[in-house]
């Protein structure tokens, strides 16, 4: 009895585990970043007063939806039509100071500079005209084109100028994200690359679509230390909004055929990683591994693993090297027990 006490004693403790096998597949290099929504520059369209004036009636409110060309703000037509009034008559008395100097030129009464300022008075005078009637036709604000309003300043009854931007129109089928990543990971994005949109980060949160890279920034914010990319969302699977935070996930490229394990296995190992080889025998190896990419919860295995081997997840940071191990099962609440805490 004694002897066989002193056997048992010599007999490794069994870990209880969960394995996978690594499997040769298909990867992708990523970058995963958090985005803005934005409007598209050659989509948007701010507007104001063609001149001082006063808001007398306001058509639209912040959200709706509007056509091109459909009225939004008008304002008092009188200073406008005023100063469409003064300019044409401006223009007529410049065409007839021409006429006289021209007469006047050719009878040998009045020298030649005398002709050449009233050609040049009169057309002042028309440019004055054409833009004086470019703000007559502008009393009412229209929209230039199809969307929605973003933001509305106009007042009934407030007086406003060319300065205050009074209504912004935004085309919400045109929409950009824009992602600030580091410098590093920006030297490695191409125009063209994919972005893979989700509500959040973890990986079972629900697609939004995807988008196209479109411009690398070419400047540091000097406060973020970040490049803005800036992604063209291509197939929404939902109306996106602007502010919107989405998460990005950007695929630098794909490998085929290489060998793969859930990064729950892999274990710290000074400065490098190494991996749990469980056996037929269910003795646990450490194999000492050389990581590629990562994607999510899965990552490349370059060198220590061929493919087909048992490898130890769950537990992994309880084992050491030659211990025997035997799997888990689930408890009713889903908390993993040991099957066997004895050796077999």
């Amino acid at each position: 009895r004694k002897a066989s006490a002193a056997g048992d004693d010599s007999v490794a403790p069994v870990v209880a585990v969960r394995t996978a096998v690594a499997t040769r597949g298909s990867i992708r290099e990523t970058i995963d970043g958090i985005g803005t929504v934005a409007s598209r520059p050659d989509h948007l369209a701010q507007l104001s007063a063609p001149a001082v004036t006063r808001v007398t009636k306001v058509f639209v409110t912040v959200g709706e939806h509007v056509n091109a060309g459909a009225p939004l703000v008008a304002f008092d037509r009188a200073p406008l039509d005023a100063q469409a009034g003064a300019a044409v008559t401006a223009l007529a008395s410049a065409q007839r100071t021409l006429e006289r100097a021209k007469r006047l030129v050719d009878a040998g009464i009045a020298p030649r500079k005398d002709l050449d300022q009233a050609e040049n008075d009169l057309a002042r005078a028309n440019a004055d005209a054409v833009a004086a009637r470019r703000m007559q036709s502008r009393a009412t604000l229209r929209a230039p084109i199809a969307g929605v309003v973003t933001r509305l300043g106009a007042v009934l009854g407030a007086t406003v100028d060319p300065a205050q931007t009074l209504v912004e129109v935004t085309d919400l089928s045109a929409l950009d994200l824009l992602v600030p990543i580091s410098p590093d990971a920006a030297a490695r994005v191409r125009r063209g690359a994919i972005a893979e949109l989700t509500a959040q980060s973890s990986g079972d949160s629900a697609s939004l679509g995807t988008a196209t890279v479109a411009d690398i920034g070419g400047t540091i914010d000097s406060a973020a230390r970040a490049v803005v990319v800036r992604a063209t969302i291509t197939h929404p699977t939902r109306q996106m909004r602007i502010g919107e935070t989405i998460f990005a996930r950007i695929i630098l490229s794909a490998r085929t055929n290489v060998v793969t394990v859930p990064t729950e296995a892999l274990v710290p190992e000074g400065d490098g990683l190494k991996v749990f080889v469980v056996d037929g025998a269910r003795i646990a190896h450490a194999t000492p591994v050389t990581v590629g990419v990562r994607e999510g919860s899965i990552a490349e295995i370059t060198s220590g693993l061929r493919g087909g081997e048992t490898v130890v997840t769950y537990g992994a940071y309880g084992v050491a090297d030659s211990a025997k191990v035997t799997p888990l099962s689930e408890s009713r609440g889903g908390t993993p027990i040991p099957v066997s805490t004895q050796a077999p």
